[in-house]
């Protein structure tokens, strides 16, 4: 099994695309994962859902569940499949349930402010 903590992320957090800022939120997730960078999930509440647009794309990771996708519709250009979300996360990970996370990349920050 590998090893995943879920805390609470200190500080606030934003998440831009494109220039315009998605979100911000104080009440961040941090997943640490071994073996994969630190990822910040955002609560739902606190992302413009507006510009984003779910995909048909999933993927399963056997400790965490199936991921759903979203691409971020910015003026400039569409960041496809840019965001997931597990929607019926494993009870291990539960915490991360109506959370989303972001790929960052060019035109997509996920910054601790």
């Amino acid at each position: 099994m590998s090893n995943i903590t879920i805390t609470p992320a200190s500080g606030t957090w934003v998440v831009r695309a494109g220039g315009a800022v998605l979100g911000e939120s104080a009440n961040a997730l941090e997943l640490h994962e071994d073996g994969y960078p630190m990822i910040v999930y955002f609560p739902r509440s606190d992302i413009a859902m507006a510009f984003l647009d779910a995909t048909d794309h999933t993927t399963a990771c056997p400790h965490k569940g199936a991921a759903s996708y979203f691409s971020i519709m910015s003026k400039s250009t569409t960041y496809v499949n840019a965001a997931w979300s597990y929607e019926d996360p494993k009870p291990d990970v539960a915490q991360i349930k109506d959370h989303i996370a972001f790929y960052a990349q060019d035109g997509v920050a996920v910054e601790h402010v």
